[in-house]
């Protein structure tokens, strides 16, 4: 058996924070309704639009972080996996760092520590990684913030590392030229903990009841006074930091927090217009009225084109979303051809890495995401700023479609391509992303094909992104046939731009003489 870790020394802990009064807290979030332009309604909220650089970004960064990665057994849901009794984490606990009465969830804190964490450094990788915008845990469902909250003692600030490590990424965010976000899971803190409710485990100790929360069956309401904690700890988020991506997990969906959602989105949105920023709520299955927010998929993608930007958050590994030993990585190649896809469709991707609980970025996780980006310098044209082109996709290997589908990755084949448009100053370009490298000189596109009726104008000329010099090309009836010279060592899969030749409709001059 491995040496038990200390448990926590409860003398040490912070004072409990008051929280029993929300009335002044609730008056402040509904002048901010009341002042507008967003009322807490449906109909006011469907009125929002996706702001146009969430829409030319494309690609961020999640990052699940917290108390959870000190044991670093199985995933992230070890805070409530541990009390169910039966399961491996319940076992492996008891085994390990001994029962739940004497070492519970909260004595790993002091083992958090944090204490090689650089935000300027992660900053720096998920530049080079070509992320535009970065979205960290603020609070997972352990209720413990990852944020210097006002609301509760349980937090990074007060405990662990005993410092603001969310706001010091926030602000290296800030410095790297990229957009800040935050993630919240507290809503589902409701029930999380309920396990320890069942036998003997500090889960019980008044002492501590207000770190696991009310502990109660998934199947009971939350009360109003558990929604109202819910909203003034997220307004507290958005209020502190400002991110400008507000990603939810899946509970709010539940009707008790219909009233709860409503006054926050039009929280946000206010405020975001107080701001003069554009932002982004993330939201699962029906939790939002469609048109209200984002649309988000976890790990997964959409049949098709979505007419509306929508979002699909997936993670580096296969297995978990914090950082456990011997995780199941995806491929970079794997990695790439998901962020393909997700474009092609109308998405954004929001990749998940999971830090160790000294602030370190594990080495291979580090080494995915500069692959990512080396990718990108060479093909990112055909991924920023880009718009659906008439079809998403081609190609023989057909893909499971919905949440949660994303194990192992489809063997693609080098007949399989993503395409994605741009309009710019330069002209009218379709790029078609394969999926696999080629297995043939020659690449063949079908739906460049004269005969496909997908390309109303002519082809002006065809490159390959990264290689130098002409491409040679024929287009027949059938398909594109191009011939890629050598390309950048790294970059096997060559990336088609073809450019159309201009509109030849003249141009409107009748809005002239109105």
């Amino acid at each position: 058996m491995m040496d038990r870790l200390p448990p926590l020394d409860a003398s040490s802990l912070p004072d409990r924070v008051d929280v029993s009064d929300n009335t002044a807290a609730l008056a402040r979030v509904r002048a901010v309704i009341d002042d507008g332009p967003f009322s807490d309604d449906w109909d006011s909220l469907q009125s929002y639009e996706p702001p146009r650089w969430y829409e030319d970004a494309k690609f961020g960064i999640f990052l699940h972080w917290g108390v959870y990665s000190v044991p670093a057994f199985n995933n992230e849901w070890y805070s409530r996996n541990m009390y169910l009794e039966g399961s491996p984490e319940f076992d492996h606990h008891v085994a390990t760092h001994g029962s739940q009465s004497e070492f519970g969830y909260k004595d790993f804190i002091p083992s958090f520590t944090m204490d090689r964490f650089d935000a300027d450094e992660w900053a720096a990788l998920f530049r080079r990684a070509g992320a535009q915008f970065v979205v960290p845990v603020a609070e997972h469902h352990d209720g413990f913030a990852m944020y210097d909250t006002q609301r509760s003692r349980w937090s990074a600030a007060r405990m662990g590392p005993r410092r603001d490590v969310f706001g010091e990424l926030s602000a290296a965010t800030d410095r790297a030229w990229m957009v800040r976000g935050a993630s919240s899971h507290r809503a589902e803190h409701w029930f999380f903990m309920n396990g320890g409710a069942r036998f003997a485990s500090d889960v019980l100790d008044p002492e501590f009841v207000d770190f696991y929360g009310p502990a109660q069956r998934e199947e009971t309401a939350p009360n109003e006074r558990f929604l109202e904690d819910w909203l003034l700890r997220t307004v507290e988020i958005i209020d502190t930091y400002r991110p400008q991506v507000l990603w939810f997990d899946w509970w709010i969906e539940q009707p008790a927090f219909a009233p709860y959602v409503l006054q926050l989105a039009a929280y946000y949105y206010n405020r975001a217009q107080q701001w003069g920023r554009g932002v982004v709520i993330n939201y699962k299955w029906d939790a939002f009225a469609d048109g209200s927010a984002v649309y988000d998929v976890e790990r997964g993608t959409l049949g098709g084109i979505r007419p509306t930007v929508w979002q699909n958050d997936t993670s580096v590994s296969k297995t978990a979303w914090c950082w456990v030993d011997n995780h199941d990585y995806k491929t970079v190649d794997e990695l790439i051809a998901e962020l393909a896809d997700v474009v092609s469709k109308n998405g954004v991707l929001l990749l998940n890495v999971g830090p160790r609980p000294d602030g370190t970025i594990p080495a291979a996780e580090q080494a995915i995401l500069e692959g990512i980006g080396h990718w990108l310098t060479t093909n990112g044209e055909s991924i920023y700023g880009t718009r659906p082109w008439l079809i998403a996709s081609e190609g023989p290997t057909e893909i499971a479609v919905g949440s949660f589908v994303d194990g192992d990755a489809p063997a693609y084949t080098a007949a399989d391509f993503r395409f994605t448009s741009r309009a710019d100053v330069t002209g009218d370009y379709v790029y078609a992303i394969p999926l696999a490298a080629p297995t043939e000189p020659s690449v063949t596109i079908r739906a460049f094909g004269r005969g496909s009726g997908l390309l109303h104008r002519k082809i002006k000329d065809v490159t390959i992104l990264g290689a130098a010099g002409p491409v040679p090309w024929t287009q027949t009836s059938e398909a594109l046939h191009v011939d890629p010279p050598t390309v950048p060592a790294g970059n096997p899969s060559p990336v088609v731009r073809v450019l159309l030749e201009p509109e030849s409709t003249p141009p409107r001059t009748d809005f002239l003489h109105g």
